[in-house]
């Protein structure tokens, strides 16, 4: 067997694992999901995070605010979605997903997420 070969297998058996245990992950490629993804684009089409510190950068991702772990209510609730470019999606939301809370401060330095520890 290749190393070719074998990677892909490694992959293929982390693919069908991911499925079972997070099925929602197919909704992504539902029409109801790209329908409202589609929508959160046009209408906020900057990456919302830039946004608030005055950049200018185009969004690509819809985020939910509020994981939703499945439920879908939360899934395709609209006020739960945020435009963010890649980069904020795959290192800062998701960071924040995984750690509970923003690290994010105030102008005094003070932590603004009510979820942080230090609140």
């Amino acid at each position: 067997m290749t190393d070719r070969t074998a990677k892909h297998r490694r992959d293929r058996t982390h693919d069908a694992h991911r499925r079972e245990a997070k099925p929602w992950r197919r909704w992504y490629k539902r029409a109801a999901w790209l329908r409202l993804r589609a929508l959160q684009l046009s209408e906020v089409p900057l990456c919302e995070r830039h946004a608030a510190a005055g950049d200018v950068v185009l969004a690509t991702v819809v985020n939910h605010r509020v994981p939703h772990r499945g439920d879908w209510a939360l899934f395709t609730d609209r006020a739960n979605h945020e435009s963010l470019c890649e980069s904020c999606h795959n290192a800062v939301a998701q960071a924040e997903e995984a750690r509970g809370y923003s690290v994010a401060v105030d102008a005094t330095g003070w932590p603004i997420d009510p979820r942080h520890p230090a609140n």
